[in-house]
């Protein structure tokens, strides 16, 4: 498994397990790459995460859509 960068285990600091178990695989998917960011889209009824070629490794966007 992946060590994540600093920035990453940050943002997953006092995050539930639920979001956790969600978000992690893609934050190691960009660490393995190494060529993207993630984008994480949260509303009251979905939580995705992916990585996104428009944002810089290393990075986290959240937003809603």
């Amino acid at each position: 498994m992946s060590q994540l960068p600093a920035v990453y285990e940050a943002y997953l600091q006092g995050k539930d397990e639920d979001f956790i178990a969600t978000v992690r695989p893609v934050l190691q998917q960009s660490v393995a790459e190494k060529n993207h960011g993630v984008r994480i889209i949260r509303t009251p009824h979905v939580l995705q995460a992916h990585t996104d070629p428009a944002i810089p490794f290393g990075e986290i966007v959240e937003g809603t859509d």
